[in-house]
């Protein structure tokens, strides 16, 4: 890539403690290829694709 953002990658970290007020128990990670900056996202194990699409 050329510039930021260009291309991200995303995956799930699953199978933590619930934490926070709201019980999360996941991450999403999307990572900008270019500059290796890293976005986690605090989510549930059981969120469907409609709530990721609204993470996001």
């Amino acid at each position: 890539p050329s510039r930021p953002w260009e291309i991200g990658h995303m995956d799930w970290v699953t199978g933590l403690p619930p934490g926070g007020d709201r019980s999360y128990n996941s991450f999403l990670v999307i990572v900008d290829r270019f500059s290796k900056t890293p976005i986690l996202l605090p989510c549930h194990k059981d969120d469907t694709a409609m709530d990721t699409a609204l993470l996001i």
